[in-house]
């Protein structure tokens, strides 16, 4: 029957949603919204909450969420039509005569699963019949109790061509054919698609049966058939939207918080005869978009568990690439990679389910995945690898839809890189670079080498640095090009005023999503974009009326982004001396002497860094 959506919101809106549920639950008033113990989870304090003017009830703790058809559906149990049915009897609605077309095709679903229901019933009696031995004996050494048996519906197909069609007799050829029962063939007789195999039935989220999963127990020598087989797609199984035991699994991850996605069948049920029942699997391919949004409704981070073979990791990968373009504030995945040459099975056998109740509680995040995968893709010793592992991880953040979780995805990818790829490198003391003038020496940004100016002897290296900072954030709103040219260097300066790395944050974020630094936008816009954040770039009186080359409308390249570049230098190597500094401390205990001349070298070089940084934070001459 087609109802449409005006149809079905009119009803919503007809039904008070607080009296529904309080028919069979006990509400509180809490302000404008009703609240209660969690139907769906067992819990001693309220986070149920029933709100009617939006039309929807929502758990806080088990993440159940409807509206008045859904708590028909799942709190009652009732098919959908009976839902609706009963909910417009109450509101005094007339259900809409049923559209033939679509009476035609239910009835063909119906049918269908009255088919496959027959057929389930009959794989179960073979299992139990003398046919059955070697499938039974299959499911005691596999270490599956007779409870499991009949809780996930173990059948038997047996290896004859046209047995099915016997024992459903009572069925049209066409309707087993369309169900995947049976396999046509042009101008030969249909025959069994499953023969010779243990049978699990794949049912939808009512507990239907809607496909079959087959496992083979004896595959002849050079045979080509595959351990696993499924049914194909009929009108009432779509192995891209569909998820094994996902009916079972819904209702335990309500319970955990937690939902565990698997490779394979006997994995589900292993787990589940390990006490984790949440478990759920894919249709013997990898994650469709479909499946993966299915996940996200039970729960926000869903935990995927991959075999750690290399083809485990392949679908790992592919898992991950699916899921990227898809992440959405909240929304993410886990990823759990067993032991090698270990299924989850044989990690249950082997350990215990203790240690894969622990081994599920340290998944690793999308982004930990991607780098591990593609830092260990190749040997990166050369300047070419490494620029392709950057290339290869700006692909993966670029595929990301959602603006700010891209922009967080390039910024911690690109930090990683930078760490591994720029290293720190032994320090060596800060020379400058000298020209001859007449009579005095001139370093290359024209200051003289006369006695320190009294604005230098009053600044300190912490005021310097602040100083210093606040001019190279005003350079690099004048030259952005800098931004995305010295990225993972800029990144790793760290102001110490609140607003200063606000500014810089927003820079940074700006550069990575394209909206600044690029040819088409120049500099004087940067201000406006910042103010539309509430930001403003520093005031020439806050850096002491600093006479730098990178802040000079006059300067022209490279005298200024070489400068600038050297200032950004400075603030980012004087942190790492302090670091190394008390490094050396740390190991005076072990090593005395090597601490203390390690320590000694360090404290030269931080004095000449801080005569050098004081030294521009002070500049007044400088070009103009």
């Amino acid at each position: 029957m087609a109802l449409s959506p005006q149809w079905l919101d009119e009803l919503r809106s007809r039904t008070t949603l607080s009296a529904l549920i309080g028919r069979t639950e006990k509400l509180q008033r809490a302000g404008r919204e009703f609240k209660a113990c969690c139907p769906f989870h067992n819990e001693n304090t309220p986070s149920f909450y029933v709100n009617d003017e939006k039309q929807f009830y929502h758990c806080f703790g088990c993440g159940a969420h409807g509206d008045a058809i859904r708590w028909m559906t799942d709190q009652r149990g009732l098919p959908f039509m009976d839902a609706v049915k009963e909910l417009a009897e109450q509101a005094g609605m007339e259900v809409p005569a049923p559209d033939p077309r679509y009476a035609q095709a239910a009835e063909q679903r119906a049918s269908l699963h009255d088919v496959l229901g027959e057929a389930q019933a009959w794989f179960v009696r073979n299992l139990a019949g003398p046919g059955g031995a070697e499938a039974r004996a299959y499911l005691k050494q596999r270490g599956i109790s007779d409870a499991q048996i009949r809780e996930f519906g173990f059948g038997y197909a047996p290896d004859a061509r046209g047995a099915i069609a016997e024992a459903l007799s009572g069925f049209e050829r066409d309707m087993l054919v369309e169900g995947g029962l049976l396999i046509s063939v042009e101008d030969k007789e249909p025959y069994d698609r499953f023969r010779g195999r243990l049978m699990l039935p794949i049912q939808d989220r009512r507990a239907r049966v809607i496909g079959f999963g087959g496992r083979i127990l004896n595959k002849p020598e050079g045979s080509g058939a595959p351990k696993y087989l499924n049914s194909p797609d009929t009108p009432v199984f779509d192995k891209g939207r569909t998820l094994y035991n996902i009916h079972r699994a819904s209702a335990a991850s309500r319970q955990s918080d937690r939902l565990v996605v698997v490779e394979g069948y006997m994995d589900v049920v292993a787990l589940a005869g390990a006490g984790i029942a949440e478990a759920v699997a894919p249709m013997g391919t990898a994650l469709t978009e479909q499946q993966i949004e299915l996940l996200w409704r039970m729960v926000p981070v869903p935990v995927l568990c991959f075999d750690g073979d290399a083809a485990g990791q392949r679908a790992a990968m592919r898992a991950v690439e699916r899921a990227l373009p898809m992440l959405r504030p909240g929304h993410s995945l886990s990823i759990v990679t067993l032991p090698e040459g270990l299924d989850p099975d044989d990690l249950l056998r082997r350990d215990g389910p203790a240690a894969m109740k622990t081994l599920l509680g340290q998944g690793e995040s999308l982004l930990d995945v991607i780098w591990r995968h593609e830092r260990a893709a190749m040997v990166q010793s050369t300047p070419e690898a490494k620029a392709g592992l950057k290339e290869r991880l700006m692909a993966h953040a670029d595929a990301i839809q959602h603006p700010d979780i891209r922009a967080l995805y390039a910024r911690e990818l690109r930090d990683r890189f930078s760490e591994f790829a720029f290293p720190p490198r032994a320090q060596r003391p800060f020379v400058p670079h000298r020209q001859q003038g007449k009579g005095r020496g001139f370093d290359r940004f024209g200051s003289t080498n006369a006695p320190p100016s009294p604005l230098l002897r009053q600044l300190g290296p912490a005021t310097a640095r602040t100083r210093l900072m606040g001019a190279v954030i005003l350079g690099l709103a004048r030259h952005p090009a800098l931004l995305a040219a010295h990225a993972e260097q800029i990144s790793q300066l760290r102001p110490e005023d609140a607003g200063q790395a606000r500014i810089l944050n927003a820079l940074l974020e700006l550069a990575e999503t394209g909206q600044i630094g690029s040819s088409s936008l120049e500099s004087p816009d940067i201000p406006a974009i910042l103010a539309e954040r509430g930001l403003g770039l520093p005031p020439g009186d806050a850096i002491g009326g600093m006479k730098l080359a990178f802040l000079s409308d006059r300067t022209m390249e490279p005298e200024a982004t070489t400068e600038l570049t050297e200032a950004i230098s400075l603030l980012v190597e004087r942190p790492a001396i302090e670091a190394a500094l008390v490094a050396a401390t740390a190991r005076f205990g072990d090593d005395p002497e090597g601490s203390f001349a390690e320590q000694q070298r360090l404290l030269k070089r931080k004095l000449e860094f801080d005569a050098r940084l004081m030294q521009m934070a002070a500049m007044r001459g400088g070009n103009q």
